[in-house]
């Protein structure tokens, strides 16, 4: 099974030209409810202000080597490895997902596009292997880290409108796989879980609009957004990170001494001393 590439056997029933149709309209469909989606939320519209008006309380000028090493810092650690978790679970669990749905997109259009020669061994390989692992991380993410889960009693099978694109990224990897082991053992079903593959794949990707799919998009740019601000100055207009015990600190901000004492106390980790689970 894990060796066979799947929609070879299935270029005897469907023309190979009808698969990379299908392909190309789902990519299209992303592209398109992506820019929808940026339209309605006027989410390029606020980026690009926000960073306009953090131009204007910037403190100093960041050259253009500096903003290269940011933008491969942004490349290497919150894209790349997901830093930004401190969860190291929801960590894992994103990366296995992340890793496992662009793995799996690659070589569905490598097994689709490609020639039967160059995809006859590794590629359907690692089909099934980004499948299982976006199963793997996505499931764990759904049953037991979901801070609606753990933090609100929230049933499992209880869906909503934000839940759209988990559930159909999910069942999409799910069905590929069944359709994938049934195709292999000749069982007449394999054309149900097929068309259950297709129904699933065609929700999630058409319907990027009303999902959270576009945010991928944006996360790299916010977080190397956020990087310049930190290095300007302008901080999105925080305040800066301060030594509470710091002399010249209590002078600036007389209240600390006057309600925290001259030698402020560690407050800890806050509400990262435990997991959530006080519903």
């Amino acid at each position: 099974m894990i060796t066979s590439n799947p929609f070879a056997e299935l270029s005897a029933f469907i023309p190979i030209s009808a698969m990379q149709t299908y392909v190309v309209v789902m990519f299209l469909l992303v592209i398109g409810g992506t820019i929808l989606d940026m339209i309605h939320k006027k989410s390029a519209q606020y980026f690009f202000e926000n960073a306009k008006k953090a131009e204007k309380s910037a403190k100093r000028t960041v050259s253009g080597g500096e903003k290269a090493s940011l933008a491969i810092q942004t490349v290497t650690s919150e894209v790349l490895t997901s830093s930004e978790f401190a969860n190291p679970k929801r960590r894992l669990s994103h990366l296995m997902t992340m890793y496992g749905f662009i793995v799996f997109v690659v070589t569905t259009a490598m097994m689709i596009f490609g020639d039967a020669a160059s995809t006859a061994t590794i590629v359907p390989v690692l089909w099934h292997l980004g499948a299982l692992s976006l199963c793997v991380g996505g499931y764990w993410f759904w049953f037991a880290i979901r801070v609606d889960v753990n933090s609100e009693g929230k049933l499992w099978y209880k869906l909503d409108r934000a839940d759209l694109f988990v559930v159909s990224l999910l069942m999409t990897a799910t069905f590929a796989l069944i359709w994938s082991a049934l195709q292999s053992a000749g069982s007449g079903l394999s054309t149900l879980a097929f068309v259950l593959f297709i129904v699933s794949s065609t929700v999630l990707f058409a319907g990027v609009y009303f999902s959270k799919f576009a945010h991928m998009f944006f996360k790299p740019a916010a977080a190397y957004q956020k990087r310049i601000t930190k290095a300007d100055g302008s901080r999105e207009n925080l305040p800066q990170d301060f030594d509470l015990t710091d002399p010249k600190v209590q002078e600036m901000f007389p209240d600390i001494p006057q309600y925290m004492g001259t030698n402020p106390p560690n407050m800890g980790l806050g509400i990262k001393r435990e997991s959530p689970n006080h519903y």
